[in-house]
Formats: structure tokens, sequence, C-alpha cells
């Protein structure tokens, strides 16, 4: 398997784990607010291959304990499982990003107990889903199944949305914490501008948009809370 990115160390990345971060090209969508764009379009050349992680993980061991595998839209590769084992087989917990069209992959990763931590985008509410993912159209009967996966599995997990003041508003949230009612814990992460992101014209909400949205969730989420708004008015 090609590999388009790694970084060597990460806090945040993987909750509880000091972790690498391994990124996978490819993906189904297009979102506007991508900030890993040309792992999409294919302008990101190949960094290394699957062996050439294993090596440097096997250098790492005893400083990190874990992998975040991310995109991309990893559960796009067919050799994703053979790839967690392998790392698994290393002693280091996964964490895998995904955006939720794939629980043919997704599905059996969870039974198989492969991975340890699962971040699943919601990308909007269901009548703004396709808009969001940069789609005319949008099937969304994989992400619901996705959901539903998580959601009555053993698997920690967390749901997460990028906001972005163009994409949402408060109607929407209110539709998410309805359709994720109960889940484990939903984050609400604030849009970053950067010069990956394929269109421009694209703005973070403020702060107290941030916190109102996080109120409606919560009435369905409990555990709602807000990420990146350091440096927010």
């Amino acid at each position: 398997m090609k590999l388009h990115g790694l970084q060597k160390m990460t806090l945040l990345d993987f909750p509880g784990h000091v972790a690498c971060t391994v990124f996978l090209g490819g993906c189904d969508f297009r979102c506007p607010f991508c900030h890993n764009f040309e792992l999409i379009d294919g302008s990101a050349p190949p960094v290394m291959d699957d062996g050439e992680l294993l090596a440097f993980l096997q250098k790492r061991t005893g400083l990190l304990d874990g992998v975040a595998i991310t995109g991309g839209e990893p559960c796009l590769h067919p050799d994703l499982p053979q790839l967690i084992k392998a790392v698994r087989a290393l002693g280091y917990a996964v964490k895998l990003d995904t955006n939720g069209y794939h629980p043919h992959m997704l599905g059996p990763l969870l039974a198989g107990g492969l991975v340890d931590y699962v971040a699943m985008d919601i990308k909007n509410s269901p009548q703004n889903y396709a808009r969001t993912c940069g789609l005319e159209t949008l099937d969304l009967a994989p992400v619901r199944e996705s959901v539903n996966l998580l959601m009555q599995g053993d698997t920690d997990y967390e749901f997460r949305t990028t906001v972005v003041d163009e994409l949402h508003a408060e109607q929407d949230f209110e539709a998410i914490g309805r359709w994720i009612a109960g889940a484990k814990q939903y984050y609400l992460q604030c849009f970053t501008d950067r010069d990956s992101v394929p269109f421009g014209n694209l703005h973070a909400p403020s702060r107290q948009a941030l916190a109102r949205y996080a109120a409606i969730a919560g009435q369905w989420v409990p555990n709602t809370h807000v990420r990146g708004v350091d440096g927010l008015d």
C-alpha cells in the first residue's frame, strides 16, 4: 500500500495515546473545506509504502503506542485490514478516521476488534449533506449504517462535524442532534482556512455561534464539545 503522508508524533490525533498519523490517498467526497485536498486530487505523491511504515514503527516501539490512520478516506483501500493487522502485530493501538461511507469495510473492522477508536465525520444535517460533501446527490444509507454500527457496537468512537459559517446553521445541529441522539461523544470542530483548502471564501463561525450550536446538539448528545476555537473572536 502506498502512503501519502506521515506525521511522526502527535499528542492530539489519538485520544490517550502518543501516536503517529498515517495519511492515505483518495476520497469519494469533495468537501469544499477539506484540509487534505492534495490527497484527494492526486497531487500529493506517495512518501512511503507499508513496509517502510512498519520498519519505522519497529524503531518507535516504546516511544509511540498508537497509530492514527486518516486520509483521504482510508476505507476506500481494500488492503486496509491487512495494514491494520500488521500495525497491531507490533503492539500498537489503532485509530481510524472515516467519512462513514463504507460500512462494508467499517463493519468487519469493528467486529474483528481491529480498531481501538473511530472518529467518524457527520458532515451536516441530512438535507444539506450532499452539498457539504461537494456533491450534487448522495445516498445517505451507508452513512446511516455506519452511525448505527458505531452506536450499537463496543468500539470507542466519536462523531465530529467541521463547522463552516457558509455551510451550517442552527437547524442543522438540531437535525444532527436528533439523528445521533445518545451518541457517546460529539465534537464540533471549527473550520480553519489553509492554502490546501480547495475553495476560497469560506469562514470559521464565531465563538458564540459554535457555543450556540453545541448547546443545541447537546440536548440530544450531552457529551457535546467544541474544538479549535483558539484565536476566534
